[in-house]
């Protein structure tokens, strides 16, 4: 892949969480929604062990080989919003479970280079659902539209979720993790099956990217602190350094930086200590892309230094968030399930 297209690829990649989106075509209505998926079905899943699918690659086998076959571990991933408009079509609240363009771009993007990063600790599940549209996280109009599209898409993740544990999970330690619109379904999920149920025993952690969370958003569950504790939760957004700071934060949100692993503020990690980014090509891993300090609820992180990167200026990271630290997220998930089992 020529220099041109990393770079066209990765600010398209951006552009698509920072600015609006062709809108759907009126407010929401229950008769429009498309039809609840049967998650008995491989098809309505993007992600399986026992198939074929993106989330067995890795951008290098020696350095981040696939250990899906022997884990002792599940990781059930919520995907980000890919369902984003066009002109003529995506236009409804939510999307449908035969949307090929979606599909295939969940497939290409958020299960090729996200969820992919936790081939190395657990068994990949990963399903899919009828998202809300892009437009529900912009609109200041269409509120009641958006909540109702959004319930929609829990209660898809939440099925999914719940016929996991029925017919695959067999009391195994599992991890959920999630990016944006998928964080707030897992942070939902959470909320709803896990804290303070039996369940979370069997939690190894939870990676609620791109989302923001509160403290108070959990009874009893508490933010990770350390890189081998269990039974937590990591969560941070991710934007420019300079820009970050100008931007209004809530310091109550939890925000865990990825190369320490501790939610300290303005404890600044070098990216020395990145071990590696995933951008575009996939099959190349970017050392010392970047750096990482908590900041007033927010990760803040030097521009990343990637193929083209010199003309790339979003000062929004949200896209990059699992990716600019790939190799920390995808080594840490390894060490949290070896250390649930030492507990």
């Amino acid at each position: 892949m020529s220099k041109l297209s990393c770079l066209l690829f990765f600010s398209c990649f951006w552009i698509l969480y920072s600015c609006g989106s062709v809108k759907p075509r009126t407010t929401f209505d229950p008769a429009k929604v498309p039809a609840a998926p049967d998650y008995t079905l491989k098809e309505n899943w993007a992600a399986l062990p026992d198939k074929s699918d993106p989330a067995d690659l890795t951008p290098n086998p020696k350095k981040a080989p696939d250990l899906q076959k022997d884990a002792p571990v599940d990781v059930f991933f919520l995907y980000p919003t890919t369902y984003t408009g066009d002109l003529r079509h995506q236009r409804n609240w939510n999307a449908a479970m035969d949307d090929e363009r979606t599909n295939r771009k969940t497939d290409n993007g958020s299960i090729q280079y996200q969820a992919s990063i936790f081939n190395g600790a657990g068994r990949v599940f990963a399903p899919r659902y009828r998202q809300a549209h892009l437009h529900a996280f912009y609109t200041k109009k269409d509120t009641d539209s958006a909540k109702k599209a959004l319930e929609v898409a829990y209660l898809d993740a939440k099925a999914a979720f719940l016929h996991y544990l029925k017919y695959w999970n067999n009391g195994r330690p599992f991890i959920l993790a999630g990016h944006s619109q998928g964080g707030l379904h897992v942070k939902t999920l959470l909320q709803e099956l896990v804290e303070g149920k039996d369940l979370e025993q069997q939690l190894v952690a939870a990676y609620i990217a791109g989302w923001p969370v509160a403290a108070s958003d959990f009874k009893q569950l508490k933010p990770c602190e350390k890189p081998d504790q269990v039974d937590c939760y990591c969560t941070w957004r991710t934007w420019e350094r300079r820009f970050g700071k100008r931007v209004k934060q809530d310091q109550k949100t939890v925000c865990t930086n990825p190369l320490t692993w501790t939610t300290t503020p303005e404890q600044y990690a070098p990216k020395t200590l990145n071990k590696g980014a995933v951008i575009r090509p996939f099959n190349h891993i970017y050392e010392q892309s970047t750096d990482a300090e908590v900041y007033k609820g927010i990760l803040l992180a030097s521009k990343p230094k990637f193929k083209g990167s010199i003309l790339f200026f979003s000062k929004n990271y949200h896209a990059g968030d699992l990716n600019l630290y790939y190799m920390n997220v995808r080594e840490n998930a390894q060490e949290r399930a070896k250390a649930f089992f030492r507990r």
